[in-house]
């Protein structure tokens, strides 16, 4: 028995000598809280109970917290323990395999609920092999990373749920150099830890209020001729956030940091953007094509005030065409107005976009062309629907930034309507469409059927908050984290939160 105090008992005398204090640590670390679920512990006895639920901040501390981050799912899983950890009472290192197996993991010929691997001094780290990098992505592929902090193992849906629990300021790091390169200019380094921390913030104080009873929401809606649907992270419920592009990238040590980065995130420790009393759920997407799209238009049905769309150029002021018309969103987007983004500097792009993101050459403005045979096996593989021959792509509803957000298929057999951004991204495309700003021609038509479809489009991703493109570019002319960051999000205010 050893309880919380440091008391051990033992049956017998000898079985107490054999205890190392080692072990004895081992043993309390096992059937105690780990470092996040303490902190969670601490926010939830310092607040007052309904408080907590109905005030989207009233989590901040004063002290840096601890995320959980989701890396790796599998039936199973082979990682390196470089350096000393603890797991079940014994220090382990080297190579280790850990499987699903009745229920729960099958670690060194024992049954276990969960595995937890506590690094046992400083400098410890791990290596998970087939990590996947941009999941569902264009530029998908798998890499063996490494990371720093404490490994969980749990099991999830019949498989092993790799976590990696550690500081939020050394999440961040990694963060932002697995984001992009880390010879950005500081100032778009600084703005970009603001927007990260903020972000992340915004979604472990989420996760505690649904954990406390919060009311979520339905992230679909259903019906015999009209799928809509967002994809947000509620999907997470064991972890705060995932490693890959669906929450922010994070992979680890595996990317070399630099002084520069470490410097940005140091000097702005702590430091989140703020919207009178809720942490900003600081979007941001590689290019916005000129315009920024508003939140509602890709996530649930509700505005937030510091996500509305804005020019991204730097003679202000400048009118904002109304892209929700269609005559307007089709000339905008068949031409190439001046943005802080739309740039073909090698160097500025090189400091946002890694070695695969570069891979993709144009963004501001693109073209993809499909023939009718290759659209209509596509849609019908992606929707798992039979249309028939596709006769059109109908723009029913655009966002503020001329982004599609609802779109009709209309077929030979039947017609179908898919929203919101992603879904439609998805559904027209093997990957993923850069963005669901686009225009369609439809080519070499007989009885109303094309034979060719050319679409033509802008930007690269949602659009929504900060556009990583447009930021970089600000950075290079010399723009303030705080200019940059007051530009995309409007309204906000820069507050530090804990030293």
């Amino acid at each position: 028995a050893l309880d919380m105090a440091g008391l051990v008992i033992t049956p017998r005398k000898g079985d107490f000598d054999k205890l190392t204090p080692l072990q004895v640590e081992a043993i309390l670390r096992e059937v105690a809280l780990d470092e996040a679920s303490m902190s969670d512990v601490v926010d939830k006895t310092r607040s007052e109970g309904k408080a907590l639920i109905s005030s989207s901040n009233a989590h901040l501390e004063r002290r840096e917290p601890y995320v959980q981050v989701g890396i790796l799912s599998s039936d199973k899983i082979s990682f390196v323990l470089n350096g000393d950890y603890i797991a079940k009472g014994n220090v382990m290192t080297g190579r280790q395999k850990v499987e699903f197996s009745e229920g729960g993991l099958l670690w060194n010929g024992n049954l276990y609920r969960e595995l937890t691997f506590t690094p046992d001094g400083h400098g410890a780290s791990f290596s998970l092999d087939g990590v996947t990098i941009g999941v569902n992505f264009h530029w998908q592929r798998q890499e063996t990373q490494t990371f720093q902090g404490i490994l969980k193992l749990v099991v999830e849906a019949d498989k092993v749920c790799a976590i990696n629990c550690l500081p939020v300021e050394n999440y961040l790091v990694s963060v932002i150099s697995s984001e992009m390169k880390a010879t950005s200019s500081l100032e778009f380094l600084k703005a970009h830890a603001v927007i990260s921390r903020s972000w992340l913030l915004a979604q472990i104080s989420r996760r505690r209020r649904q954990d406390m009873g919060g009311s979520g929401f339905f992230s679909f809606v259903k019906k015999d001729d009209e799928l809509i649907r967002w994809y947000d992270r509620d999907d997470h419920t064991i972890f705060d956030v995932c490693a890959d592009d669906h929450c922010q990238r994070y992979q680890g040590i595996t990317k070399a940091t630099n002084v520069h980065v470490e410097q940005a995130v140091k000097e702005t420790r702590g430091q989140i953007l703020m919207s009178g009393d809720d942490i900003c759920d600081a979007r941001f997407s590689k290019c916005c094509g000129g315009i920024t799209e508003e939140f509602q238009y890709c996530w649930e049905d509700k505005p937030q005030p510091y996500l509305t769309a804005i020019r991204d150029n730097s003679h202000a002021p400048m009118p904002l065409p109304d892209l929700t018309d269609e005559a307007q969103a089709d000339r905008w987007i068949r031409s190439c107005p001046e943005a802080y983004c739309n740039t073909a500097d090698k160097a500025v792009l090189s400091q946002v976009l890694n070695d695969y993101d570069q891979e993709t050459s144009d963004f501001y403005r693109w073209r993809v062309e499909y023939t009718q045979e290759e659209l209509a096996a596509l849609i019908e593989d992606k929707l798992k629907l039979d249309l028939g021959r596709i006769v059109d792509l109908v723009p029913l509803k655009r966002g503020r930034s001329g982004r599609i957000w609802k779109l009709k298929i209309v077929g030979t057999k039947r017609s179908f309507v898919i929203g919101k951004e992603l879904e439609i991204r998805r559904a027209l495309s093997e990957t993923h469409l850069y963005s669901s700003a686009f225009v369609v021609d439809r080519i070499d038509v007989e009885g109303n059927v094309p034979a060719r479809f050319v679409i033509t489009g802008a930007g690269w991703g949602h659009g929504v908050g900060l556009c990583q493109i447009g930021a970089a570019v600000m950075g290079e002319h010399g723009c303030k984290y705080d200019e940059i960051l007051l530009h995309y999000y409007r309204g906000a205010e820069i507050r530090k939160i804990y030293s």
